[in-house]
C-alpha cells in the first residue's frame, strides 16, 4: 500500500470513530435525558446541547492531528477549496456515514433498546428547514473561518460553542451534518428524526454548505496558515 493510501486510510479511520463517538454522544445523552428528566423538554435540550458540544471539543482535540471533520458537508467544503481530492472525500464521507450508523446502534445498545429502531419523530416545515440552512452556514464559516484565519489550534473549542447554542438558537436544533441526519432515523428515541424528514434537511444542509463555502471565499480569501490536513494522491 502507498503512503498516500495509507494515510488516506488512518483518515478515514479517524473520521469514522470520531462520527460514532459523536452519534453517541447525540442520541445516548438524548436518552439519558429524558430517564433522568422526563418532565423537562427545555432541560432535556440543555443536557442533550451541552453533552453535544462537550464530546465535539475533546474529539476534534483528538483527532484533528489525523482527521477531525465528521460531516460530510465539511468534507465536501474541504474538496472545493482543494484541499482533498474526489477520491479522498468519498472514502471520508462514506467512513462518516458507517460511523453515523455504528454509533446509533451502539448508542441504542447502551440503554438497552433495540440495536435499531426507525425513529417516528417527524422534522418538517419551512421553519425547520431555514433553521437547517442557518445553522449548516455558520458551522462551515466557523471551522473554515478559525483555520483560514490562522487559529487551527482553537477550532475545537469554536465548534463545540457553536454547536451548543445552536441547539438552542436554531429552530431545528441544529443537525448541520448529513451524516448524523442519518444516523438519528436509527432510534427512535429523543434525538431522532423519521426516515420521510431526512431528505429535505439534507438537502437543506447542502445547500447551507455551498453558501457558507461562498462566505468563506468573500470573507477569508487567503488562508494564513497552512490548512491541517494534506491532500490526498
Amino acid at each position: 500500500m502507498t503512503p498516500a493510501r495509507v494515510a488516506l486510510a488512518r483518515r478515514a479511520g479517524a473520521e469514522l470513530v470520531g462520527t460514532a463517538f459523536l452519534v453517541m454522544a447525540v442520541i445516548g445523552s438524548g436518552i439519558a435525558a429524558t430517564r433522568l428528566t422526563p418532565d423537562d423538554v427545555g432541560l432535556q435540550l440543555l443536557e442533550n446541547s451541552l453533552v453535544t458540544g462537550a464530546v465535539l471539543v475533546a474529539l476534534i482535540l483528538a483527532l484533528q492531528p489525523v482527521s477531525a471533520s465528521f460531516n460530510p458537508v465539511v468534507t465536501l467544503v474541504e474538496l472545493a477549496l482543494g484541499l482533498l481530492s474526489r477520491t479522498g472525500a468519498l472514502a471520508l464521507v462514506g467512513a462518516q456515514l458507517v460511523g453515523g450508523v455504528l454509533g446509533a446502534v451502539v448508542a441504542n445498545l447502551m440503554f438497552d433498546l433495540d440495536a435499531v429502531s426507525l425513529a417516528s419523530h417527524e422534522r418538517t416545515g419551512g421553519g425547520l428547514w431555514l433553521g437547517e440552512v442557518v445553522a449548516t452556514i455558520g458551522l462551515v464559516l466557523v471551522v473554515f473561518g478559525t483555520l483560514r484565519s490562522g487559529r487551527g489550534d482553537t477550532v475545537a473549542f469554536a465548534v463545540g460553542g457553536y454547536i451548543t447554542g445552536a441547539y438552542w438558537f436554531t429552530s431545528s436544533t441544529s443537525f448541520a451534518n448529513p451524516a448524523v441526519t442519518v444516523a438519528r432515523t436509527l432510534s427512535d428515541s429523543f434525538a431522532g428524526i423519521a426516515p420521510t424528514s431526512v431528505p429535505m434537511f439534507v438537502l437543506m444542509q447542502l445547500f447551507g454548505g455551498a453558501l457558507a463555502l461562498g462566505l468563506v471565499l468573500l470573507l477569508f480569501p487567503r488562508p494564513t496558515e497552512e490548512v491541517l490536513h494534506v491532500r490526498d494522491a
